[in-house]
């Protein structure tokens, strides 16, 4: 098999996951915007109780959607996409969240990541000194890749961005502790234990002043907080363990 031939049957193992709670005047444009690079796409409808369903029904692209009543969370709306995506025999997913904050438009650059480290987790970064990135936002970037970084011994620009490549076999167990917004943190600091390889990519954020948000400042922070420390405990009793059992099974095989 060609190189070409092999890079076209990994990038048709991509598919987007999109989850989205309330963002019924972004959706549509996030996911046409999506569907011009990754042809297939899950939508998880997280319980909204907006005019998500019209706008579903409306489309005029093909989407598969999971849907569900009652307001779950980020996380295990996560869970339920990569489950749906597994289902459908994905290998691989890219989560963009759906109130507009990215630029579809830079899939290329988190494709292009992947195709030379196919087994890697791409994280699209976000640039924390933009001037239109709210403070609160940099704020609790910082206070998180602090934490990752005492957690894993990685260092990332972005641990809180949703803009990402998974590997859909090397995720942990998708019973997560959290199912609200820290779980992308839980994700990605059980991948960086799993030995993963992070691969940071630049990508650009709008927050425009309508912007539907549901991150609640005080409740979500708090969850983050609870979350970081039993993740730093766990580190000290598996993660800084297997991190140093898989470095030592490395060096004896150089």
């Amino acid at each position: 098999m060609s190189n070409i031939d092999s890079n076209t049957n990994q990038m048709t193992a991509v598919c987007a996951v999109v989850p989205t709670y309330n963002n019924d005047r972004t959706l549509a444009d996030v996911l046409h915007r999506v569907y011009c690079y990754i042809s297939h796409i899950v939508v998880v409808n997280d319980g909204s109780d907006d005019h998500t369903s019209e706008v579903l029904a409306g489309l005029d692209i093909p989407v598969t959607i999971v849907s569900y009543e009652r307001n779950r969370g980020k996380g295990y709306a996560l869970r339920m996409g990569f489950e749906k995506a597994r289902a459908c025999g994905f290998r691989y997913a890219v989560t963009i969240d759906s109130d507009g904050q990215h630029f579809p438009e830079d899939l290329p650059l988190l494709l292009d990541a992947h195709s030379l480290h196919p087994d890697a987790l791409i994280v699209g970064s976000r640039n924390l000194q933009a001037d239109n990135m709210p403070s609160g936002n940099t704020f609790a970037n910082k206070f998180s890749n602090f934490w990752f970084r005492l957690q894993t011994c990685k260092k990332l620009p972005d641990t809180q961005t949703g803009y990402r490549l998974y590997p859909l076999e090397s995720l942990p167990n998708l019973k997560l502790l959290t199912y609200r917004y820290e779980a992308e943190l839980e994700l990605l600091v059980g991948l960086a234990w799993k030995g993963v390889d992070l691969i940071p990519v630049g990508v650009r954020v709008c927050y425009p002043e309508d912007r539907v948000t549901h991150f609640r400042p005080f409740a979500d922070f708090f969850r983050i907080s609870v979350l970081n420390t039993f993740l730093c405990i766990a580190a000290v009793l598996y993660g800084y363990p297997s991190m140093f059992v898989r470095f030592l099974v490395k060096s004896y095989e150089l």
